[in-house]
């Protein structure tokens, strides 16, 4: 959705400010996965509207990781997008390559900027063949793309550098709206009053669009002087004078600046010329959140819980060509980008009648889609989180670590546990200390309200259900024992494979869809979000076992070479299963029963 459009949606029913945050690209593999964590742990803190990635400039891999980043914003974390696209640096065809990227990624924003003269020079040039100008950039994308996408410019409360004529500025401004920008997003600022006053004379200069401050928090002493300096800010007297005598104490500044931050923005609110903030996170979490709670605009826990819940058990993808998509095989449940990749060539019809498909489709893509690296962590961060095991006991220490909260993440499960495990938990640390390695679950649910903080989604006034289901890594020497207890058990369905791709199961017919969750609403058909499917298994199977293999290679100096052969041992001496048992309404659990007694 357009910005501007999402906003007056919001604001026809609500006078409360609202906001958005800015992240930057980092410099490195990690950095990017840590900042994907951060993002979605700060969207469901807060609830912005939306959220802006800057352009990193220089062509390559940088500015390659700059579209990544959105795209994964929009299409895998769910965010509405606004990307930052500069003149620095930059040919026609790259903005062009970077256009087309934001386009089939569903992002509808981009904010339009000449950019900053590049690192090695003092004076801002053209490229050749590229663009002297924001307006230029504005000219360009409304011609090539029409009103796709909604563009918004930087405005300059304080002047731009390069500017001494005040009235110029406005000028200038007015240019790239009349081009066709329809919002402008401002340069940091600290006086509130000059602000304002550039507010004034913006609209009496007859520019009409929204106005949204940008405001850069205080985290300390040292970047504040910077930034200032940078941007040729102006600091009130106020802000040194409380600032100054406490510069050496990191912690109080950061509470000081909050709160003369806190008086800015307030000040800026009741002035009547703004309904919406722009804070410059530089990828922090705390000091924004700060900002936002003492403005008191951080939702309450209820309208956390009825914005965050969705139509399905996941947070549904923002990018149009899967808007369709119903239904998701539940192997993906911790790894969501990797599905979304192998996935994102899936054309709008692909999805047909909202259901799966077929999951052996050409569209459905192989594991080159998700990246040359699995493991989502750098070597070095591996290490950090999971050490180098040397015994089976240790790899059942990590996944207890996890299942208790004391790890974030997992080789196989990118994202943070939440307390829908709790109904089992033990049995799962159970099953971990008798060396059968849990990686998946989810508990048998008969009829809970749709609402549930835990296990709720879809509409209101709903009830969803769930059958019990278990994936893990099963002892091979265990896997005659389960077969003999499952070839003529109904209700309990099962599939293991091992790393050759030998398949062994007792589906009555392997091919089709076990559904494991679904809902049922009023005035909707039966809603089957989740399902278990032998073609989809043997597709995850493909990707587990070569994080096992990716995983050994972050273990290759000699120290490790005992970790090494023991992630062989999971790799030759044990099977990947998945246990569905489909009476949901029973309270046992039938599987833990199961396998304690193998």
């Amino acid at each position: 959705m357009h910005i501007t459009e999402k906003l007056d949606k919001y604001h026809e029913t609500s006078n409360k400010t609202t906001f958005s945050f800015e992240y930057f690209v980092p410099k490195t593999t990690q950095g990017v996965q840590n900042l994907y964590d951060r993002m979605d742990r700060m969207f469901e803190a807060s609830l912005p509207q939306f959220v802006d990635i800057t352009w990193n400039a220089g062509g390559g891999r940088l500015s390659q990781m700059s579209t990544e980043l959105v795209a994964t914003s929009q299409s895998v974390l769910g965010l509405e997008t606004c990307m930052h696209l500069t003149c620095t640096n930059m040919p026609v065809q790259q903005i062009d390559d970077a256009l087309e990227s934001a386009y089939n990624s569903g992002c509808q924003n981009i904010l339009a900027l000449r950019g900053d003269p590049p690192h090695d020079s003092q004076q801002w040039t053209p490229i050749e063949g590229g663009f002297h100008y924001a307006k230029d950039l504005v000219t360009y994308i409304k011609k090539k793309y029409g009103n796709h996408f909604q563009i918004g410019v930087a405005g300059y409360p304080e002047g731009h550098p390069e500017e001494t004529v005040f009235e110029n500025n406005l000028k200038y401004l007015k240019e790239k709206v009349d081009a066709g920008a329809s919002f402008i997003i401002t340069q940091m600022f600290y006086d509130a009053d000059n602000f304002i006053q550039w507010c004034k004379d913006v609209r009496a200069f007859g520019i009409d669009v929204p106005i949204i401050p940008g405001i850069m928090p205080i985290t300390t002493y040292d970047t504040f002087l910077r930034r200032a300096s940078w941007g040729a800010i102006n600091i009130p007297r106020e802000f040194t004078a409380q600032l100054d005598p406490i510069k050496d104490d990191d912690e109080l500044v950061r509470e000081v600046g909050t709160q003369l931050v806190v008086q800015m923005c307030q000040k800026l609110i009741d002035s009547g010329y703004i309904n919406h903030l722009h804070l410059y996170t530089m990828n922090l979490e705390k000091a924004p959140l700060m900002i936002l709670e003492r403005l008191g605009l951080l939702p309450t826990e209820g309208e956390v819980i009825n914005q965050n819940s969705s139509n399905f058990p996941w947070r549904k993808s923002l990018n149009p060509n899967r808007k369709n998509e119903e239904v998701r095989p539940i192997f993906w449940k911790r790894r969501p980008y990797s599905y979304v990749a192998r996935t994102s060539q899936w054309a709008v019809d692909e999805f047909p009648n909202g259901r799966f498909g077929d999951s052996s489709s050409p569209a459905f893509g192989g594991l080159d889609l998700c990246g040359s690296q699995l493991i989502r962590q750098s070597n070095k961060k591996s290490l950090e989180l999971w050490a180098t095991p040397k015994t089976l006991n240790d790899i059942a220490l990590l996944v207890n670590n996890y299942l208790t909260g004391k790890l974030v993440c997992l080789p196989w499960c990118d994202t943070p546990l939440n307390h829908e495990v709790d109904t089992m938990l033990q049995h799962l640390l159970n099953l971990n200390n008798k060396l059968i390695f849990t990686i998946n679950s989810q508990p048998q649910i008969n009829g809970i309200r749709s609402n549930d903080k835990i296990h709720g989604w879809g509409p209101k006034d709903g009830y969803v259900y769930q059958k019990q289901y278990l994936e893990f890594l099963l002892p091979k020497s265990k896997l005659p024992g389960l077969e003999s207890t499952l070839a003529n058990n109904e209700m309990m369905t099962y599939f293991a494979v091992d790393v050759d791709g030998n398949l062994n199961s007792n589906h009555p017919d392997g091919s089709r869809a076990n559904a494991v969750t679904w809902g049922i609403f009023p005035g909707r058909e039966v809603v089957q979000p989740t399902i278990v499917e032998k073609v989809s298994f043997l597709a995850w199977k493909e990707e587990f076992y070569r994080i096992i293999e990716e995983w050994k290679l972050t273990l290759k100096d000699n120290e490790a070479n005992k970790s090494v052969n023991l992630l062989d041992t999971l790799l030759h001496d044990y099977v990947l299963v998945n246990i569905v048992d489909n009476d949901f309404i029973s309270k046992d659990d039938k599987i833990y029963e199961l396998l304690n007694s193998l």
